[in-house]
């Protein structure tokens, strides 16, 4: 085998290989000596035909075998004696391919980029951390509250407000005619919830149980289902049933209710997982600094391979977003082509940063275990309060999703073992900075977070 160099841009690297014909022909006897033990030919008992015959019938088609089978081959030898970390597998093209003669292919190959990074423990961060304040408590075991409210049935003839729940049975149509989906029987409506189209719980305000409504409404441009999205709908709105919110008493029957001895005890569990929350916020603060900092300080060309195969899967979830209004409003702010543009250096970023984190980790020798994995696991599991049991029997079942996971676990257990170099700096912020990622997603931080921690709780 002769190997040469044609091409070096960059990462790719393009060799020339010629295989000399004896070779290709060694490689094809091999193969026929192999078939001949075995197969069956009139007037011979199994493997007892000879190897003429064997040739004359199977050497065209064991010819195009061989040349795979060898191409394959010495396209591994060519990575392996060039020193070379395929991003993927080779790409191989045959050049020249006659009878008797050399074999001639390219082997195409993008080298994952050397990466040289000094110490870790020069790296300064800022750790951002929050009091849990006594109104962050309240507001949260307010909503547990709010969410556990019962009602009492109107019985006095009163027209309903905002908080009553109205029990109702509706029909929509769209031009006259109903349309999927736009139909219910005894539904409890909260008014004031915002939980229908807007201006429809505004025009159920003020009536009477067995009140018959014409409830006209404009689905809202970005409405997910397309053929309603901007159109004038009627709804035909029958109240059922009026019932009154009846309020939830906050004391230590309600927080045995849940489970807590008292209610300073149901408190300070809620106090715990507000703080649990905040650690949380913390580190994802913390994480993005570091990375940033690593974005900033270490330079080098990353596998144009990986950033478009990065690039489409972004793009793609763009697509699917768009596809269903789901676009959040900075999206929808931007113009495509900035998007995309922005998607681009996205890429490039994740890319850099992965293949910077896996080097630090393969240096620093981090492995993931299955007690990590199960912890995983459980985390997944946490997030869906009442299905547990449901999520572990769909890990148990499916291993391609417990493979899913460990990318991320191991990313987590590389940035531990960074910050666990680093010199961190506590900082003391109010709550408002710890959840200020960004102007965008600041006010959606703030006004979810409460609401989290409760559901949690109840």
């Amino acid at each position: 085998m002769n190997v040469t160099e044609l091409k070096s841009e960059g990462l790719k690297k393009v060799f020339k290989v010629v295989v000399p014909a004896a070779e290709f022909g060694k490689t094809v006897d091999e193969k026929l000596k192999g078939i001949a033990k075995t197969v069956k030919m009139q007037g011979f008992r199994a493997g007892k035909a000879p190897l003429a015959m064997v040739k004359q019938k199977y050497e065209a088609s064991v010819k195009g075998e061989a040349l795979e089978d060898l191409v394959q081959k010495t396209a591994q030898q060519v990575v392996k004696e060039q020193n070379l970390r395929p991003v993927m597998l080779p790409d191989v093209k045959i050049t020249a391919f006659k009878e008797g003669e050399d074999i001639e292919f390219e082997v195409s190959v993008e080298n994952m980029p050397e990466i040289k990074f000094d110490g870790l423990k020069d790296i300064a961060l800022d750790k951002y951390m929050a009091e849990v304040p006594a109104e962050e408590v309240e507001k949260a075991l307010n909503y547990i509250a709010n969410s556990r409210k019962e009602t009492n049935k109107v019985e006095d003839g009163r027209v309903s407000q905002n908080g009553d729940t109205t029990v109702i049975d509706f029909v929509g149509s769209v031009d006259g005619v109903e349309f999927q989906g736009g139909k219910g029987n005894n539904y409890p409506l909260e008014l004031g919830s915002n939980s229908f189209i807007p201006g429809f719980e505004d025009q159920l305000i003020g009536k009477k149980a067995g009140d018959k409504v014409d409830v006209k409404v404009k689905f809202p441009e970005n409405y997910h289902a397309k053929d309603l999205a901007g159109k004038d709908a009627v709804f035909a709105v029958e109240i059922k049933e009026l019932r009154a919110p009846k309020a939830v008493e906050i004391n230590d029957e309600f927080a045995k209710s849940l489970g807590e001895e008292s209610l300073d005890k149901l408190k300070a569990s809620i106090a715990e997982r507000i703080k649990a929350d905040y650690e949380a916020a913390s580190k994802m603060k913390l994480k993005r600094q570091l990375l940033d900092i690593l974005d900033k300080n270490y330079n080098f060309e990353v596998p144009q391979s990986l950033v478009d195969a990065e690039y489409k899967s972004i793009v793609d979830q763009y697509e699917q977003a768009k596809k269903y209004n789901q676009l959040d409003e900075s999206e929808k702010a931007k113009s495509e082509e900035d998007l995309l543009a922005e998607y681009k250096d996205i890429a490039v970023r994740r890319v850099k940063l992965g293949l910077l984190l896996s080097e630090i980790g393969q240096n620093a020798k981090v492995t993931i275990t299955a007690d990590d994995i199960n912890k995983a696991i459980m985390n997944e599991a946490r997030k869906y309060p009442g299905q547990e049991k449901a999520v572990f029997d769909f890990y148990v079942k499916n291993k391609q999703a417990v493979e899913n996971l460990k990318a991320p676990v191991f990313e987590e257990k590389i940035v531990d073992y960074i910050l666990g170099q680093a010199k961190i700096n506590d900082k003391i912020v109010s709550v408002e900075e710890l959840y200020n990622f960004n102007e965008e997603n600041k006010k959606e931080a703030k006004e979810t977070k409460a609401k989290k921690t409760a559901k949690k709780a109840s």
